[in-house]
This record gives C-alpha cells, sequence and structure tokens, in this order.
C-alpha cells in the first residue's frame, strides 16, 4: 500500500512540475532529475501490485487538462514518461533480473543438494551390502570357531586347563560375533554415537584373555562427551588389539589423563625388538583419522624396547564432530 502510495506521489509530481514548460527554472530542472532517480529506485527495490493501473490514474488527469491546454497536457505527459516511466521500468527490469538470478542459484544449490542426497544413499547402499557380505563371511568363519571350540571343550582328553580355556575361545568367538551383528545394524541403519562397552569391561575382557594389563586414570574427570568417549574406547581396543598380535604376554600400561580441557590416552607396551616396517599399519591410519574427527590427535611411536600409542582428544569436541 505504502509503495502504491509512494509510486503516485512521485508520478503526480512529475505531471504538476511538467506543465507549462515554456518557463522551466533551475530548480524544477532539478526537480526532473530527482524524480528519475526516485522512480528508477522505487522500481528497483519496491514492488508494487497493479502497477500500471496506477500509473494510467496518474496520467488520466493530464490527458484531461490535454484538451483544455495541448501543450501543457503534452508537457505533463512528457514528463511522466520521460522522468518517471522510463526509470521506473529500467528499475523494475533491475530488479527482475536480479530476482532471475537468485531463482538460478536457489535451483543450482537444490540440484547440489538433490546430488548429494543421491550420493549419500548409494553410499548407503554400498555400506548396507559390504556389512552384509561381512556378516556372511565372517559370521561363517566365528560360528565354525565356536564349533570347534565346543568340540574340543567336550572332548574326553582334554585336561581341565584346555577345557577351561576352550570355554573362554567359545565365549570370545559367541561374543565377537554379537559385535559383529551388532556392527552391521549400525551400517545398514545410522550409526549410534554411543558404544556399549565400558573402558573397563574393555580392559577385563583383555585379562581374561590372557594379557597383562594396567588401567591408570588421573584427574578429577576422565570423561568426556560420547564422540570423546568413544575414541577413548576405540583408541585402548586398537593399541590392545595390536599388543596382542605384535607382543603377546607383554605387559600394557595404559594412562588416561585429564589435563585442563585435554584427555591424554597412553598405551605402551615393551617389544622384543622394534617392528621391520616403520610405517603404521591400517588400523593405526584409520584410527588416527577417526580421532581427527573429534578434533584430536594420536602418535604411535615405536621405540628400541616398547611400542607406545598417544592421544590428545578434546574434553568437549567442536560442534559437528562425529557426524559421518
Amino acid at each position: 500500500m505504502r509503495n502504491g502510495a509512494l509510486l503516485v506521489l512521485i508520478a503526480g509530481s512529475a505531471v504538476l512540475n511538467g506543465l507549462f514548460l515554456d518557463r522551466v527554472p533551475a530548480w524544477r530542472q532539478a526537480l526532473f532529475a530527482v524524480l528519475a532517480v526516485a522512480a528508477y529506485l522505487h522500481g528497483r527495490h519496491l514492488p508494487v501490485r497493479r502497477d500500471w493501473v496506477l500509473l494510467a490514474a496518474v496520467a488520466l488527469p493530464a490527458a484531461g487538462y490535454a484538451v483544455a491546454d495541448l501543450s501543457a497536457g503534452v508537457g505533463a505527459l512528457l514528463a511522466l514518461g520521460v522522468f518517471v516511466t522510463l526509470p521506473w521500468l529500467a528499475g523494475r527490469f533491475r530488479r527482475q533480473q536480479a530476482d532471475l538470478v537468485k531463482a538460478g542459484e536457489e535451483r543450482v544449490a537444490h540440484l547440489e543438494r538433490e546430488r548429494k542426497f543421491v550420493a549419500d544413499r548409494a553410499r548407503l547402499l554400498e555400506r548396507a551390502r559390504i556389512a552384509a557380505d561381512m556378516h556372511d563371511a565372517l559370521g561363517h568363519e566365528l560360528a565354525l570357531i565356536a564349533l570347534q571350540a565346543g568340540a574340543l571343550e567336550l572332548a574326553s582328553d582334554t585336561t581341565d586347563g584346555n577345557r577351561e580355556a576352550a570355554a573362554k575361545l567359545r565365549a570370545s568367538a559367541v561374543v565377537a560375533t554379537d559385535r559383529l551383528r551388532h556392527t552391521v545394524n549400525r551400517l545398514r541403519t545410522a550409526p549410534d554415537p554411543m558404544f556399549d562397552q565400558s573402558l573397563d569391561a574393555l580392559v577385563d575382557r583383555a585379562r581374561d584373555a590372557g594379557m597383562n594389563v594396567r588401567l591408570h586414570r588421573l584427574g578429577d574427570r576422565v570423561t568426556g562427551s560420547a564422540p570423546t568417549d568413544r575414541a577413548v574406547h576405540r583408541v585402548v581396543q586398537e593399541a590392545l588389539t595390536n599388543a596382542a598380535r605384535h607382543a603377546p604376554g607383554a605387559d600394557v600400561d595404559i594412562r588416561v589423563e585429564l589435563t585442563g580441557d585435554t584427555i591424554t590416552v597412553t598405551v605402551r607396551n615393551p617389544v622384543d625388538q622394534p617392528p621391520q616396517r616403520p610405517e603404521p599399519g591400517t588400523g593405526i591410519v584409520a584410527l588416527r583419522d577417526y580421532v581427527g574427527m573429534v578434533g584430536g590427535t594420536l602418535r604411535a611411536h615405536a621405540g628400541e624396547d616398547a611400542f607406545t600409542v598417544t592421544a590428545h582428544l578434546p574434553a568437549a569436541p567442536a560442534a559437528g564432530a562425529e557426524r559421518r
């Protein structure tokens, strides 16, 4: 409503200023320039419904005045057309052009979001396929291990110690199968940011498997947010896996310490000789990427007599961390 009234005011001023053009002082000439600029800015920034009706309504009195005084009426109409209508049309053209550019940008953004959605869906389908293949292959092997461990446990010539070891092996195979099933379900659906095993339970299971593990917690609070706690869990899990594979029977020291806003996880185990290949394995590489996702750093160092994994994790990761 206000936009329309402003357009009528600009057009009416041009009509009045266009009367009697045989005497045009300087202030009237300056007024024409001001009206032209105002008309352009109005068309550029202030859309009006039924704009042509408003301009025609202003032009009708000038056309009627031309009946009584042809030169004065024609001058008023020319002033309306040259100093209002044309600049206003130029401004409206620029506004429509800007609207088209904005609509094109929104269309491109929409297509980009749609492309990303299709790519994410394809990635989810591929994850589901890999999860199914992994479940079929590893699930079968774990079932065979559990079956063979059960047969060994029930054999008549098995000693009590071997029978107990076979029972633990069978239980571990069953637990591994269950965890594999949970992992597959997470791959098929949205990943769960929480883990289903505490750090103490992880250490206890390693001890039950025969590893010598010492866990030390230092600081008033050694837990952070869910992504950080999960990263701590994965660092310790990967380090225990490497120790069981490359240094069986060695003592493993785990230190989880809170210093300021940083949680430091250090896992150290002695080795008889340094590894032949200095580069880290794929597990360490994947773990370093995972730690980086929550804003932390990871370093794996193979010394002369020990292998050390050190992770520095923020107690409160930045917003958006752990989103995958």
